[in-house]
């Protein structure tokens, strides 16, 4: 059991070394638009808090990482990281599926529906056949658990919903993505992606039951 939480954390630092990049952009937008935001909140007689603040930029960086997971193709910010891994002659668009191989794919499309739009072909139980299938099943509900948990923190009038609803589209957006950048798309994952984002709304009524009043801090307010 050790060796495997070992294997499993080094897969998950291997994944948020990846996310770092995007990360970073995500951090530059976020005060970029800063001054922005305040103008407007102080325009609809509103104020962010600290904790707010820092809970949204956390927020950002967190979508911004998904992003460079998940809309980007495989290993490409490997290669970002490090260029010298990589055969000679790797570019960055060597990771993006030529416009022939795009074609092909999309033509084949109707005929790879039916599979696609199969709900666990293979039941609950094949994904965890082994380590990497299960690691990717669980890992698929937990990168989902922060949609639905800062939704419900950071908007008012949070709810179960929401943070379900923003979870889905988020998932159908990514998986629609990657069928252009040559990556695998299928119905478990946006199941899963939403799954996760309602247990996140779970784990902010928990957050809210155990420490009432502490989660009316990270809200605007009236000035």
């Amino acid at each position: 059991m050790w060796s495997v939480l070992k294997e499993a954390a080094s897969d998950v630092l291997h994944y948020v070394v990846q996310m770092l990049p995007c990360a970073f952009a995500g951090a530059i937008l976020f005060f970029m638009l800063l001054s922005v935001r305040r103008r407007r909140l102080v325009h609809r007689g509103l104020k962010s808090p600290v904790l707010r603040e820092g809970a949204l930029l956390l927020f950002v960086l967190f979508c911004a990482g998904l992003a460079a997971l998940t809309i980007f193709p495989s290993n490409l910010w490997s290669f970002v990281i490090s260029p010298n891994r990589w055969p000679e002659g790797t570019t960055f668009w060597s990771f993006y599926p030529t416009i022939e191989e795009l074609s092909t794919r999309l033509q084949r499309l109707p005929e790879a529906l039916p599979q696609l739009l199969t709900p666990f072909p293979g039941g609950i139980a094949y994904h965890f056949h082994s380590y990497w299938s299960a690691f990717l099943f669980l890992g698929n509900v937990g990168m989902f658990l922060p949609i639905g948990f800062f939704v419900a923190l950071l908007w008012r009038r949070g709810s179960l919903w929401r943070s379900t609803l923003a979870g889905f589209l988020t998932s159908l957006s990514i998986e629609t993505t990657q069928l252009f950048i040559d990556r695998g798309t299928d119905l478990d994952d946006l199941i899963l992606n939403t799954v996760g984002a309602a247990v996140g709304y779970v784990l902010y009524r928990l957050l809210r039951a155990v420490v009432p009043g502490f989660t009316a801090k990270f809200t605007c307010v009236k000035v």
